[in-house]
């Protein structure tokens, strides 16, 4: 059974993906644990895009923040030599257009066909969609992070999503605490399990269907 705080959880999950990512490409991190992973990536040939108009994103010293300079998250970033800057329609355009290799992004659900759920829950205020639903259709690939069991226990890795889904696109990879999933013809495949975690203890907390 694997104990984590919330922070080392995301931790292990962000250098997780870092390790998948291979340049030269274009990222977008999403909001959460897809922000960790550019503290793990060193690679000079990946480069960090925020879809409010930023291609080139890079950490920030406290001293350096520019309160203007901030990602999708309205988190501060520093940018990078070379980098560049647009309006959000030409960002969605690079979106849309399928020039993002990768989008790294946070998720409420998945469902066992890699359908994934990561804006609304009934009966709460709405978080806003943001630019996730264009990363689903326009990223080249998908990436999701997540923690694999919501507060009460319950899996988030499900038959079928119970909140309003993203988007009818199947990511291509799911990242969590437990284990690493590869969405293979539109069924999970499970590559990989965590340091620590037994394959009985993803069975026990996982209601998707997989294979392995």
């Amino acid at each position: 059974m694997t104990t984590l705080s919330k922070t080392d959880m995301q931790h292990l999950i962000a250098k997780r993906v870092a390790a998948e990512l291979e340049g030269p490409c274009v990222v977008n991190l999403g909001i959460g644990i897809p922000t960790l992973v550019a503290e793990y990536m060193d690679a000079e040939d990946i480069y960090m895009h925020t879809e409010n108009g930023l291609l080139g994103v890079t950490d920030v010293e406290e001293a350096d923040i520019d309160p203007n300079l901030v990602n999708a998250g309205k988190l501060p970033v520093g940018e990078a030599i070379g980098s560049s800057f647009f309006n959000s329609s030409d960002s969605f355009a690079m979106i849309r257009g399928g020039h993002v290799d990768v989008a790294i992004l946070g998720a409420l659900q998945v469902d066992q066909t890699g359908v994934i759920a990561n804006w609304a829950v009934p009966g709460k205020n709405i978080m806003g969609v943001g630019g996730a639903m264009d990363l689903l259709v326009g990223a080249k690939k998908v990436f999701v992070t997540m923690s694999h069991t919501s507060k009460d226990g319950s899996s988030k890795l499900l038959k079928e999503c119970t909140y309003p889904i993203t988007s009818t696109r199947s990511v291509d990879m799911i990242f969590t605490e437990l284990a690493v999933f590869e969405v293979v013809n539109k069924q999970l495949k499970l590559v990989e399990l965590m340091p620590g975690v037994t394959i009985e203890e993803v069975r026990a907390k996982t209601e998707a269907e997989f294979i392995h």
